[in-house]
């Protein structure tokens, strides 16, 4: 199941069951199955909130993700910050709803394996968040 909560902000009108799908195919594209997914979507302060919190950051970010899968089945909560998806919209020159896809799915990509933090995986990351956006339809 995939689930939709948010903290500050109103919840982005979303086709629930396109993206229901999209993240099917998207996870099983690398082997796995979609368990439970929460999607919290939420505003700057409280991302910060979070990365403080959590993960000892202190900085802003579009999308943090807690993993609670297990085997091939992918779980997990993945606070997005529609402030920050909105910016990086604009810096990027990209539409709003296109910015917001690839924060949902680089959440799962996290899920399903894919990192980005190591020399060259942003690289990576990018490719397989423009791979999963061409499953979106």
């Amino acid at each position: 199941m995939i689930y939709y909560a948010s903290e500050n902000v109103a919840i982005p009108n979303l086709h629930r069951y396109k993206i229901k799908g999209w993240l099917r195919r998207v996870a099983l594209s690398y082997q796995k199955k979609v368990g439970d997914l929460t999607y919290i979507f939420c505003d700057d302060e409280k991302i910060l909130e979070v990365n403080r919190q959590f993960l000892k950051h202190d900085y802003y970010t579009d999308v943090i993700t807690f993993d609670y899968s297990e085997g091939d089945t992918i779980s997990g909560d993945i606070f997005i910050s529609l402030d920050t998806v909105r910016s990086n919209a604009e810096k990027y020159g990209v539409p709003y709803g296109e910015e917001l896809q690839r924060v949902m799915v680089h959440g799962v990509l996290h899920l399903c394996g894919v990192n980005d933090k190591g020399p060259g995986e942003r690289k990576k990351m990018e490719a397989a968040e423009n791979h999963a956006l061409t499953l979106f339809w």
